[in-house]
């Protein structure tokens, strides 16, 4: 079938119900736009794995901070639709604020503990918005499978503590990050970086082979490998730590010891564009 865009809920429900009508199986690939390889990664396992794929394409307004990069953040639909057509996708939805969020909105998704750490220390309405969105695509796709990246290691955490606590009939499944060249992880925040900032931006994933190294070697103690990623870091001048964390997978509370599964997850400032990087020590 040919590749569409739809703008309203109603055509997507449309849509979805013809499917399955036809038996046919549906994948979800939430998505911010601005897509890249990483993303077309999650389009493409979608597509593996079932018969017919939905991407939503939407900067979702109420995960941003009042001093965060709303109205920057980059937009193209018509490169984006290239992208999800090349890779296996059937359907975009690409709705306007309005349309999620019609006036006088007032229900929302929360979650405690596992978005009190990392991100949620510093980006408290961040876990929030997210939630809410993702729910509202679940309820309106009704997708048997949605796809998120591993860069987002705790929004993939997230989003499966939610699926289980509200007893959402979907598959959740995490796919491996996508690196550049050179090793930085594809984000649609890298189009900020000027090329001083870009070659800079090298140190998270540097640091990040360094702490992944360390596992392998048999490191257990997570100051150690913390304080070299952190040292590593910190030579380049041009970076500023957010935050380079040891934690729980399952609670995304920090650990000292690497004695169960563990995400070594961190954010870092390059200039004024914030980065993220991580590994989960059982991929090591």
């Amino acid at each position: 079938m040919k590749m569409k865009i739809v703008k309203t809920i109603d055509e997507v429900r449309a849509q979805v119900k013809e499917w399955r009508k036809q038996g046919l199986t549906v994948g979800l690939v939430p998505t911010m736009g601005y897509l890249h390889e990483g993303h077309a990664s999650l389009i493409e396992a979608s597509h593996r794995d079932n018969d017919r794929t939905v991407v939503s394409d939407f900067v979702n307004p109420i995960q941003f901070g009042p001093t965060e990069d709303l109205e920057s953040y980059p937009r193209d639909l018509e490169r984006d639709a290239k992208v999800v057509e090349e890779h296996g996708g059937d359907l975009i939805f690409n709705p306007e604020p309005s349309e999620m969020y019609h006036q006088g909105f007032t229900s929302f998704v929360d979650m405690t503990v596992l978005t009190q750490e990392l991100c949620g220390l510093s980006r408290p309405v961040h876990f929030r918005g997210v939630c809410t969105v993702v729910s509202k695509l679940f309820n309106i796709v009704k997708p048997d499978r949605a796809y998120f990246g591993k860069k987002d290691a705790q929004q993939l955490a997230v989003i499966r503590h939610m699926v289980d606590d509200l007893n959402m009939d979907i598959e959740i499944i995490g796919c491996p990050i996508v690196r550049e060249a050179d090793g930085l992880a594809k984000s649609s925040r890298n189009t900020y970086l000027n090329a001083d900032e870009r070659k800079a931006a090298l140190v998270l994933s540097q640091a990040i082979f360094k702490g992944m190294d360390m596992v392998r070697s048999g490191e257990k103690d997570c100051a150690v490998i913390l304080d070299a990623m952190k040292a590593h870091i910190n030579a380049e001048p041009l970076a500023k730590i957010d935050y380079v964390k040891m934690v729980d997978c399952a609670t995304m509370q920090q650990i000292t010891a690497l004695d169960r599964p563990a995400l070594c997850a961190m954010a870092v400032y390059i200039g004024k564009t914030r980065l993220i990087d991580n590994f989960f020590t059982e991929d090591v």
